[in-house]
Parts: C-alpha cells; sequence; structure tokens
C-alpha cells in the first residue's frame, strides 16, 4: 500500500502529498486494490478448499458506502449488527441472502425490516430474543433462518474490550446450554434453526483459539445430528488480527481455515465474518502537526487529528505505526503525539520516537481502516474528517468533510 518514490511517501500510485493539497487534513486514505488484495485473501482458498460458503465483511469496522460498493462487486455479504447496517447494505448492493445479522439487542422493528428484506440469517443470543423473532415472523407470514451465537467460553488472548467468547461477556448462549436452545428453537413454527455461530473476539493472533472453539462447536452439532437436527452452516464469526507494528507476524485466512476445516466433515458450509482483516491496514489516517510542545521533560507534537477522529489509542491504549510523509534524515527523538481534543486521553501515540518534526509537516497513521472513522464522532464539536478512496492513480473522495454548519 505504502512506498517512498525519492523521498516522498506514495499509496499505489498517488504521492500523499498531491493528497493533502486537494483534500487538506486531516483526512482518512483507503486503498482499492488492497481491499481487494484482503478479500481475496479469503476468498482464494476457500474456493481451493472445495468448501460451500460465505465471506460476509463486518460493517461495523467500516460502514463506508462507497467500500461497501467494492465489496459487493466482488460478491462479498455482510455481517451486520444493526438494522442500519443492513439497510446500508442493500444500499451498496450487497445481496439480501448474503447478509447475515448478529447482535444483543435487536429491536423489534429491526426484527421486523430484516425479515422485510429477506436478510439470510438471524445470529440469535438470546431465548428472548428468538421468540421475539418467532413472533414477528409469524405476523409477517414468514420462516425466519436462525443460527444460535454459542459461548464456547474460549480466550483468544487479546485485549479485554475485544474478547467475546468467554464465560461472563454479554454475548451469545452459554455453551451448557446450546443443546437446550435448539431444543427450544424446535418448538417454534416460525423459526427454522440451520447454523450454529461462534465469534471469540478481535485481533486475534493465534488461530489455535479458533480450533478450540471449532471443537466444541463440532460436539454440539453431533449432539443436535443424534437428535434429528442438522445444522447446514458454521458460521466461524471473524476477528483475525492484522500487523499494527512494523514485521508483526499474523495468521493468514489460509492458516484459519486449514485449522476450522480439519474439525468438520466435508458436507457442512461455512461462514467467516471478517472486518478488520479486510479493512484494516487498508486505510490511513493524514494529520498535520500544527504545534511542537514541551513540558517538563516531555515533548508533544499536536496534530490536527484527535481522539474523536480515532479513539482506539484511547480506547485501547492500540498501537498504530506513524510514519512521516517525507523520507527525512532529521535527528530522532521522543514524543507524545496528541490531538486538540480538551483530554488528558486525546493522543496517537505516546513515547514514539520519530524524526525531529516541525510546524506543518505531515505524519501518516497507519492501519486506521478498522474502527476509525466508523467510531468518530464529533466530541468537542470537531466535524467528521473527509475521506479518499485511491485506486492506483485515481483518487476519489468518498465522504465529504464535514462543516460547521452540520452541527447545528
Amino acid at each position: 500500500m505504502f512506498s517512498f518514490v525519492g523521498k516522498d511517501l506514495f499509496i499505489e500510485n498517488v504521492k500523499v502529498l498531491d493528497i493533502e493539497k486537494k483534500y487538506k487534513t486531516a483526512t482518512y486514505i483507503y486503498s482499492k486494490n488492497k481491499i481487494i488484495q484482503n478479500y481475496k485473501a479469503y476468498h482464494t482458498p476457500l474456493a481451493e478448499s472445495r468448501r460451500s460458503g460465505l465471506i460476509c465483511f463486518a460493517v461495523k469496522t467500516n460502514p463506508n458506502v462507497s467500500l461497501l460498493k467494492i465489496l459487493a462487486k466482488l460478491k462479498s455479504g455482510t455481517d451486520t449488527v444493526s438494522g442500519g447496517e443492513i439497510y446500508r447494505s442493500l444500499e451498496a448492493g450487497i445481496l439480501p441472502e448474503k447478509i447475515v445479522y448478529a447482535g444483543v439487542g435487536k429491536t423489534a422493528e429491526e426484527i421486523e425490516f430484516a425479515l422485510k428484506k429477506n436478510i439470510f440469517m438471524f445470529n440469535v443470543e438470546s431465548f428472548q430474543e428468538l421468540e421475539a423473532i418467532d413472533k414477528i415472523a409469524k405476523k409477517l407470514k414468514k420462516v425466519a433462518h436462525i443460527a444460535f451465537r454459542i459461548n464456547p467460553d474460549v480466550d483468544p488472548d487479546t485485549h479485554s474490550h475485544i474478547v467475546t467468547g468467554k464465560k461472563g461477556t454479554k454475548f451469545g448462549i452459554p455453551y451448557d446450554e446450546a443443546l437446550h436452545a435448539y431444543a427450544f428453537a424446535k418448538k417454534h413454527k416460525n423459526v427454522l434453526p440451520i447454523g450454529i455461530h461462534s465469534h471469540i473476539g478481535s485481533q486475534i493472533l493465534d488461530v489455535s483459539a479458533y480450533k478450540l472453539a471449532a471443537v466444541k462447536i463440532k460436539k454440539i452439532t453431533d449432539e443436535l445430528a443424534k437428535n434429528g437436527i442438522q445444522i447446514e452452516y458454521i458460521n466461524c464469526g471473524g476477528g483475525l488480527g492484522i500487523a499494527y507494528k512494523k514485521d508483526q507476524k499474523v495468521p493468514t485466512p489460509a492458516d484459519l481455515m486449514k485449522e476450522i476445516f480439519e474439525v468438520f466433515d466435508a458436507d457442512k458450509k461455512f461462514i467467516f465474518e471478517p472486518g478488520r482483516s479486510i479493512i484494516g491496514d487498508a486505510g490511513c489516517l493524514l494529520t498535520k502537526v500544527i504545534y511542537e510542545k514541551s513540558s517538563g521533560e516531555k515533548n508533544f507534537l499536536i496534530v490536527d487529528a484527535a481522539m474523536n477522529d480515532l479513539i482506539r489509542p484511547s480506547l485501547y491504549d492500540a498501537y498504530h505505526e506513524i510514519i512521516p510523509i517525507k523520507d527525512v534524515k532529521e535527528e530522532m527523538f521522543k514524543t507524545d503525539v496528541v490531538g486538540p481534543v480538551c483530554e488528558s486521553g486525546d493522543f496517537l501515540a505516546k513515547d514514539r520516537v520519530l524524526p525531529r518534526l516541525k510546524q506543518g509537516d505531515f505524519l501518516i497513521v497507519t492501519c486506521t481502516g478498522a474502527y476509525g472513522a466508523a467510531m468518530a464522532s464529533e466530541y468537542n464539536l470537531r466535524p467528521h474528517l473527509a475521506q479518499v478512496l485511491i485506486d492506483k492513480d485515481k483518487m476519489t473522495l468518498i465522504r465529504k468533510r464535514g462543516q460547521y454548519k452540520d452541527l447545528r
């Protein structure tokens, strides 16, 4: 995605400085061809395995409609967690039969909307939710395809805020209640259990955790088969990690599929719900140094991007590489990279060793395609940033920069 030509940083075939000249800062930038490459990293091993399945992009990671349109043209489905995400998916051209709907708090209005749009499947997270889907489906004279989201109680060794498959989280049906859940579903005429869903967390770097979950899920499907309930789809969730640090080793989608496919019989169909691993390293945040400052023994670069634009460092203490857009040979120094928001927690990096940059210099914050713009807010009444798509040598504005009039 990135390369230096001479002293200038390029994204695909476009000089980053040219992006700044046209669209100013701070700005989110995405590489179309990196998105395509990342999607194909899932599609190719799935096709080569001769296993049937769906790749459903997790919309929550980045809901920009222009990016969803790229994935729609690649025949991707979507993993959604709200009625709004279903609506955005359909607007982008995602086929309803490739949309799955998860989330612990689906409202009656959202369930009805999803049923009327004929989405493929609900990932059901509680007994009361199943009853709500059955009731609304009956009213609409429909039968809803469902999979129970089962919590396999597997620890994927990631940040505590993004662990979802351990005992005691708000997500899913407890493992020891799984058989009861499917027996309960069989008593309802307007739901049809055709799948089983498991999502253990996010930014997972060890695929053995997926295999542990798969083995536990297979025990359930085997027991269900003995009781006359045949599960057609194994939904493995998402969560595969990316390299936030230079030279960090990460597993590939092929590694993930190899681990899971070894567990299940050849007749099973699979659903994968990648988000971060498709869009994360395909996006970056361009920002400008507004001021330099020292306070006591600390150095600060105050930039025009802030925690309201990229909350991951403040919320998760997340690490993002930061690189100048010029290949400079300046003296290196240790500094915090901080934003203008009125919070001590407003930072993009702490104690980062960088070239001694000056007021007006530009920086790229890498790997911000997932949970960057998607989690942005207008805190401190700071308008939303522009978003730009790069396709080889072409720049396209895919979201206008917010204006003060938008804050009315």
